[in-house]
């Protein structure tokens, strides 16, 4: 199977097993937590162009387990993050490390925003370096084993 065909793949399951634990994952942490991944992995090479930032909070209002959150809030929290990370990407990773660090405390959580972080970054079918790089850093930062998730 192509490698291409695998993240694909790969990215679909892990949105089902998010979707079946939609009902699980409605806490602030989980929230913060995910906005900050959605928005490390945007920046992941240092640069977030407009077609790339609208990418992300399209896929940020579409999925299906982020609906538990009001979309503008959301939005907002995307956006402060992400401002961190342009604004000076190493000072800004510190504090976004800190908020996916949030979700630590309950493993099931945890585990969402690292896929979460998975399929932002599948998204383009381009899973790439640098993005699978600050997801198994957010991996540390959460307590979990990055192998678990193939990074």
């Amino acid at each position: 199977m192509a490698l291409w065909d695998r993240l694909k793949e790969s990215a679909s399951t892990m949105q089902t097993q998010l979707i079946a634990k939609k009902n699980d994952l409605k806490s602030g942490a989980f929230r913060d937590s995910s906005m900050a991944m959605c928005a490390l992995v945007a920046a992941a090479d240092g640069t977030v162009d407009p077609a790339e930032r609208q990418r992300v909070a399209q896929l940020i209002a579409t999925n299906e387990v982020l609906q538990n959150f009001p979309a503008d809030d959301l939005r907002h929290r995307f956006d402060d993050n992400l401002d961190k990370l342009t604004a000076d990407f190493d000072f800004g990773k510190v504090s976004v490390m800190q908020e996916i660090a949030k979700a630590k405390k309950k493993p099931a959580e945890a585990r969402a925003v690292v896929q979460i972080g998975i399929v932002i970054g599948g998204a383009d079918g381009d899973f790439d370096k640098d993005e699978q790089a600050v997801v198994r850093e957010a991996c540390y930062a959460l307590d979990l084993p990055p192998h678990e998730f193939d990074l």
